[in-house]
């Protein structure tokens, strides 16, 4: 019998691809982004937001780019290698390529000092204004020396005494940054501060992109800081052919791209914002988009009536490249931003506290307010996202934490969630809080913005689930609301006991993720942004942060044995989880109705490539369920 199912499911999949196959291809791609997503900078160099970069990665070529699998594979450069194990990379750039403006027309050719002249630009603080610095001031020789020679320059001789500084070869900055560029054989060489295996993935990332330095010398350096789509010079395989700001924005295929042959692209892609997806999923029921989001309403709408002409079309989107924590703050202040929350500051430092959240918090209810129809494929168990690192049999490095930690993925039930455990926990900690003076049940204080019905919504669902995983005796989340910023209002001042944010990777290791979190450590986002760890003053909490920073740092210094590397990582990440020093919350993973296939896009968990619209395949009627599951198949057997 079950032989015969799974010939019958093999024959529905074949006819599926059939159809699909008979379909006729989109040509023209209509999408959409909802108000605050719209695009604000047209600077490669300068942006670090993925409403801008989301745009800018489809019409200027870095080094690298990532398949519809997640592999890493050459982009502007046609190879790579490293002649000593990773301190040393040299990229081999493609013949052809050449940069033009909005119109197609030939600007000047793409060389390989182009990539030095990026870099300037990105380490020049009176250019970028420390944007997209860190990350070549960690890893290339030189950078961070480079950086502050030109701060002290601009401090002391003014801005226009670092304007002028350039990547010329007998420049200040040839001779001091780990970059040499070779126009004539093609070839970009960095030189890096240590052995980092993981480098060609930056080479994905906005901070290693290309400048012409003849747009510079035609636009001056306050034109570039400030240029806009109109005098932009493109190499990608899209330019912007209209743009009206917060209305819609048309890519069109460009007409001289140097892989013409070897990318699949849209005559067009056109993206409208519109105020929310309900909107959306309105103009493409009138024809106008050809996909969308749906929202909790809508989606449960179209699921719960067969009749429903989408019924058969509602399609589960891959996650996203974002991992949602939890963040807990461990030196909060009370409503007044001044005053020190002791009661709240006491309990977040006591580990059983944590633990007991850990295991008491069911947040399936939390997980269905995007994913109604399967809520556990959203459940999140570790810190580091999924897809970022792979060891060398092809193992997710997150598959090496869930080991650590003793915790699978189990669709049917919410494998975190341990009452028995949770109960123990809470048992152990209001003892021992109690004999420290923290009075019940404590406040959780959490913030949404005023304005915003979905979020009040998900906020009722979360104080639901503090109450029955944990009981009002011991714990009161409280909903709080902030007028327009959150970090003014908000995280300055120290107001909220606990944040759910998501954190994506910039290039492909866990030191992208845990390195947020280090105890004592400048570079740290979520540890000085967010968590206030610094500030606190609990010995046992310290040594804990202390322990796991510990960790991190052995295994950063593992450059010789990625799966060494990834194994000491993981000991780190499951040390951070055992203390519960934040708590994994979840991955975003949402239905849709759509007529690109997914599986086809590429598809990147770290930077900034996930948007580039190349070798789609779309098609001119919406898919069905049963299509997508096809090609969920096909796609898993590749």
């Amino acid at each position: 019998m079950k032989k015969m199912l799974s010939v019958v499911l093999a024959f529905v999949m074949i006819l599926s691809a059939v159809s699909m196959a008979m379909a006729d291809e989109l040509t023209n791609l209509n999408t959409y982004e909802t108000k605050g997503r719209e695009l604000e900078i047209w600077n490669v160099h300068y942006s670090q937001a993925a409403k801008d970069l989301n745009v800018l990665t489809n019409l200027i070529d870095g080094l690298m780019t990532n398949d519809n699998h997640g592999n890493l594979k050459p982009n502007a450069a046609k190879s790579f290698e490293t002649p000593d194990n990773g301190q040393t990379w040299i990229f081999t750039l493609n013949e052809g390529m050449t940069w033009f403006d909005k119109d197609g027309e030939y600007q000047a050719d793409v060389l390989a000092s182009d990539w030095a002249t990026g870099l300037e630009w990105v380490l020049n603080y009176a250019k970028n204004d420390s944007y997209n610095a860190s990350m070549p001031m960690q890893m290339i020789a030189g950078a961070e020396e480079y950086y502050n020679y030109t701060k002290e320059l601009t401090d002391t001789e003014g801005t226009e005494a670092a304007w002028d500084l350039t990547a010329d070869e007998d420049s200040v900055f040839a001779e001091m940054v780990g970059i040499e560029c070779d126009d004539l054989a093609g070839t970009v060489t960095y030189t890096l501060l240590d052995c980092l295996p993981y480098f060609p993935s930056v080479a994905t990332y906005n901070c290693l992109y290309p400048l012409s330095a003849d747009m510079i010398e035609e636009l001056g350096v306050e034109g570039y800081r400030d240029v806009t789509w109109e005098d932009m010079w493109y190499s990608g395989p899209y330019t912007i052919s209209y743009f009206e700001y917060d209305n819609q924005k048309v890519l069109t295929k460009s007409p001289n791209y140097w892989n013409d042959a070897n990318v699949k692209r849209f005559d067009t892609v056109t993206i409208k914002i519109v105020d929310s997806s309900s909107v959306a999923y309105q103009l493409l029921d009138q024809g106008e988009l050809d996909h969308v989001s749906l929202d909790q309403a809508t989606l449960q709408e179209i699921y719960g009536d067969a009749a429903n002409k989408y019924h058969n079309n509602l399609v589960e989107a891959r996650p996203t490249k974002y991992s949602y924590q939890i963040h807990l703050v461990y030196d909060k202040n009370l409503e007044d931003g001044v005053t020190p929350d002791e009661n709240w500051n006491l309990a977040v430092a006591n580990e059983n506290f944590r633990k007991s959240l850990y295991y008491g918090l069911d947040l399936t209810a939390y997980f269905a307010r995007t994913n109604a129809i399967n809520p556990l494929s959203c459940q999140n168990f570790v810190y580091t996202g999924n897809g970022v690192a792979f060891t060398s049999d092809g193992t997710d490095y997150t598959q090496l934490v869930r080991d650590e930690i003793g915790l699978q993925y189990n669709y049917e039930t919410y494998a975190r969630v341990n009452p028995e455990l949770a109960a123990e926990y809470k048992a152990k900690a209001m003892e021992e809080l109690s004999a420290k003076g923290v009075t019940f049940p404590v406040t959780v204080d959490y913030y949404i913005s005023g304005s915003n019905d979905v979020a009040a919504g998900t906020a009722k669902v979360l104080e639901n689930i503090f109450r029955e995983g944990l009981g009002d005796d011991y714990v009161v989340l409280k909903t709080n609301t902030y007028v327009s910023s959150i970090a003014n209002e908000v995280r300055n001042p120290r107001k909220a006991s606990i944040f759910i944010n998501g954190w994506g990777a910039d290039f492909a290791d866990p030191i992208n993720f845990l390195g947020q979190e280090t105890y004592d450590d400048s570079a740290a986002y979520y540890s000085n942004a967010y968590s206030n760890i610094n500030d606190a003053t609990d010995e046992d909490l310290i040594a804990a942060y202390q322990e796991f920073t510990d960790l991190v740092k052995a295994a950063d210094a593992i450059t010789n044995d990625m799966d060494a590397r990834y194994a000491a990582f993981a000991k780190a990440e499951a040390c951070f989880l055992d203390h519960a020093l934040a708590i994994p919350c979840n991955y975003e993973v949402l239905w849709e109705l759509t007529k690109v296939d997914n599986f086809t896009k590429v598809y990147s968990m770290y930077g900034m490539q996930a948007y580039r619209y190349v070798d789609w395949n779309a098609y001119t009627d919406l898919l069905t369920t049963e299509q997508a599951e096809a090609n969920a198949a096909a796609y898993a057997a590749e």
